[in-house]
């Protein structure tokens, strides 16, 4: 039998999009392998976000050349798109295939074993205008689905390259979104991340419909318990959305909204399309229509002409927002980026301490919001189970609300809807007691049905 392996870099969208090629090498009779282990072929599927994501796509593609010098060696995703050449000129790459037309990669694959000669085959993204249908009818993780509903994106913010790996914004068909997560309820997922490059722009390029018409048609769906959005602009949610979120058990109650930067001579730099202001009274609604919802964040810290005012500035205003938790990252020049050529880059060293401060707010943010729920009944859908003998008695899994609780539980609670009571708080999870285990959710908000502790 013929083997394939995978290596994957870079976000969630880009595991979505292995697990989708998966398919299609399972689909002509290849075994899944180790990427450590000697392979048929190996896929890798790189990342272009940071020129660090393109250093580690080109140690990883070697690594695979020296593994099986006679393996076809195939290489998509971000890097592979935009810089075809590069990847090309590495010794052993027999296929480049960007992120487009990976329908057609085992014909490729088949072509490349025949007659050994090596293929670019991409094409400028720019110019595509349909999404690309990748199925992907089951996940290594047993209880949440990933469910990719959109790709590309039209914001050029100033420090990004994705507009150029991954294209313009285009939509899944809702027929095809909603006959998907159909299909991944029968396989017996409760849970669904709806996820993409730019999710919140879900709809732009279609007729009337956006993502809060495609949320309102999944809620309707029979047998799923639980809709995440993996991220989303605060400008892209609207009153519908707002609405459905505080009416329907099944939407999630926690949103993550990318900031990038508190101060608004920074977001104007940055290309972002709000100012503090704006974000501020879109956070605030959401919190009055959604008493306890966990906001969590992306922050640039050091962004070109960022001084100390201004990371002062962006303090105090996240501080006042109280985030459930930010994901804090260095600026990182984008190699054909109009930040990258911008004047006033801050300095290293100044970078690593804004980080850092901004990393022990995010953790004392974490704890306040997570410490709110102690003696509070919440629904948990624990996603793994006996993990090493000292945890073999114990499971773990999130609220609805993104708040990771581990409880005295075996491995067939996995998958469960599960009500806990939470016990003790900490930063990255708490303790919990099982109360129940239930088949569903009921109409009522999860957290209207909290249990003060007797």
């Amino acid at each position: 039998m013929a083997s394939v392996a995978f290596y994957t870099l870079g976000c969630k969208v880009n595991f979505y999009d292995t697990e989708a090629i998966w398919q299609l090498f399972k689909n002509e009779g290849y075994e899944q392998v180790d990427f450590e282990q000697t392979a048929d072929v190996y896929l890798i599927n790189t990342c272009t976000v940071t020129n660090t994501g393109d250093k580690k796509s080109r140690q990883i593609i070697r690594r695979a050349v020296r593994r099986n010098p006679d393996a076809v060696i195939a290489v998509t995703g971000c890097y592979a798109q935009t810089s075809p050449a590069e990847i090309m000129a590495i010794p052993g790459v027999d296929l480049v295939i960007g992120t487009q037309d990976r329908e057609k990669l085992m014909s490729f694959v088949q072509g490349i074993q025949n007659d050994r000669m090596p293929v670019n085959a991409v094409r400028n993204i720019m110019k595509t205008r349909e999404f690309e249908e990748l199925d992907v009818p089951d996940f290594a993780d047993r209880t949440r689905a990933f469910l990719k509903i959109q790709e590309g994106c039209n914001n050029f913010c100033t420090f990004c390259i994705i507009p150029w790996s991954r294209g313009l914004s285009r939509s899944r068909k809702p027929e095809s979104v909603l006959e998907q997560a159909r299909k991944l309820v029968a396989a017996g997922y409760k849970e669904f991340v709806l996820t993409g490059i730019h999710t919140g722009g879900y709809g732009d390029d279609l007729e009337n419909y956006r993502l809060s018409d495609l949320l309102t048609d999944l809620v309707k769906i029979e047998g799923l318990d639980r809709i995440r959005i993996s991220s989303i602009e605060a400008s892209q949610i609207d009153d519908q959305m707002i609405d459905l979120m505080n009416h329907n058990s099944k939407m999630c109650r926690h949103l993550h909204i990318p900031l990038q930067a508190g101060d608004d001579e920074i977001l104007k730099r940055m290309r972002r399309k709000y100012t503090t202001e704006e974000y501020a009274e879109k956070i605030r609604r959401l919190h009055e229509a959604m008493p306890g919802v966990a906001i969590t964040t992306d922050v640039i810290v050091g962004f070109p002409g960022e001084t100390e005012e201004h990371f002062e500035n962006g303090y105090r205003f996240m501080e006042q927002l109280k985030f459930a938790e930010m994901h804090v990252f260095p600026y990182s020049k984008r190699t054909g980026t109009p930040a990258s050529r911008m004047e006033d880059q801050v300095d290293e060293e100044v970078k690593h301490e804004r980080v850092h401060k901004l990393i022990d707010l995010s953790e004392r943010m974490q704890a306040e919001y997570a410490s709110q729920w102690v003696g509070h009944v919440l629904d948990v859908i624990p996603e793994r189970g006996p993990k090493g003998v000292a945890d073999r008695e114990y499971v773990s899994g999130y609220t609805d609300n993104y708040v990771q609780v581990v409880f005295k539980g075996d491995d067939s609670l996995v998958g469960k809807l599960c009500r806990v009571l939470i016990t003790e708080s900490g930063v990255n999870e708490c303790q919990g007691q099982l109360v129940e285990v239930v088949d569903a959710l009921t109409s009522a908000r999860p957290m209207e049905r909290v249990i003060m502790q007797a």
